[in-house]
């Protein structure tokens, strides 16, 4: 596999890619580098990462488009333990990473492909746009990505292409062995029950890619997470990977609504839906505002606690710094919250930017 190491110290927090020639030229030398398969076989060894774990939301994705192996490869270098890629799947078969499988609004599709454009019914809700399930893998790569919120740098829109799984995988492995750790990866099915209906299920392709480099084990640097109950359910008898059950408050996880079961995300973390979970899932995946609510005078609740009981761990999403994200307990600090979710004892954190995740643990 080609040397890295120039190129990942050109996507250190301090740099500023250039656009132009050579900054494509980066961007292919990275994806030709990750296409190749691991130098050698992975260690059998288990991963040891620190408490809790830092979870790059989508890469480094508050400094770069999502999904972007420069978004991996920068939160790696910001000293991320895993990454995390949202997982939908090609008209071929071939899983790529991006937050949703409509992607109007994290690429140029409109511009290349406006013929495209249709209405599809995701999870019961129409949606407009283009989606991943209508492109070859070919035609995606014409694609190139761009920052979805509109209040976030768009300096690097049009650089970028969309990555597959494996490309991901490959970073990093690359990545873990130059830094001389594990580089985590924590791969999300996206909208499983849909894929499955239309033919393109993303189970299969996603444990084939695992146990193709080594992964498809307890001890692997993985976490596979899901905001459905069935396909976990299925997983766990594929696999002994660890398994994410991700919960938001008022929502109801859509294949269980398919069969009558209208638990939101607030009824399965009581202790005895916990419990449940612990017999198909490793940890649960939790918004912030589970832990503890957004005004200053809110008490934490006691999910962790009661998650730890049940033999879970807890892992809290999203953390953002900015003023439409950050609640206003926090008065401003982004790095308020870190500390404050770290000393309800959290077991990973995921944040937009790794780099404040860092500082806010006292790792730099």
């Amino acid at each position: 596999m080609p040397p890295l190491p120039r190129l990942v110290r050109r996507l250190a927090p301090v740099a500023r890619l250039p656009r132009g020639v050579a900054t494509l030229q980066a961007a292919t030398l990275l994806v030709a580098a990750c296409a190749a398969g691991p130098a050698r076989p992975p260690s059998p060894s288990p991963a040891v990462f620190p408490t809790p774990l830092v979870i790059a939301h989508r890469g480094a994705s508050g400094h770069r488009p999502e999904h972007t192996l420069e978004a991996y490869a920068l939160a790696v270098a910001m000293g991320a333990d895993f990454i995390e890629p949202d997982l939908v799947i090609t008209r071929d078969g071939v899983l790529v990473a991006r937050h949703e499988n409509e992607i109007g609004g994290t690429t140029d599709v409109a511009d290349r492909f406006p013929a495209r454009r249709r209405t599809a019914l995701i999870d019961g809700t129409p949606v407009t746009g283009w989606f991943t399930e209508d492109f070859t893998l070919a035609e995606l790569r014409t694609l190139r990505a761009r920052e979805r919120l509109a209040f976030r740098s768009h300096a690097h829109d049009g650089l970028y292409a969309i990555p597959t799984f494996d490309e991901v995988l490959a970073l990093a492995d690359s990545l873990g062995r130059r830094r001389g750790r594990p580089v985590g990866v924590y791969p999300e099915t996206k909208h499983p029950t849909y894929f499955r209906g239309i033919g393109l299920p993303l189970e299969p392709p996603l444990l084939a890619a695992l146990r193709a480099r080594g992964l498809d084990r307890a001890d692997a640097p993985v976490f596979i997470q899901s905001f459905e109950v069935g396909n976990l359910q299925a997983l766990r008898r594929e696999t002994r990977v660890p398994l994410v059950l991700l919960l938001a408050g008022g929502e109801v996880p859509f294949d269980r609504r398919l069969v009558g079961d209208l638990r939101t995300g607030a009824d399965w973390v009581t202790p005895a839906a916990l419990r449940e979970v612990a017999g198909f899932a490793d940890a649960v995946g939790v918004n912030t505002r589970m832990l503890v609510g957004a005004a200053p005078e809110a008490a934490p609740t006691t999910l962790v606690r009661d998650a730890h009981a049940a033999g879970l761990k807890v892992h809290a999403w999203t953390l953002r710094p900015e003023g439409v994200f950050l609640p206003p307990r926090y008065r401003g600090d982004p790095l308020a919250e870190v500390r404050e979710l770290a000393a309800l004892g959290v077991d990973g954190l995921f944040g937009d930017y790794p780099d404040q995740l860092v500082r806010g643990l006292g790792r730099e």
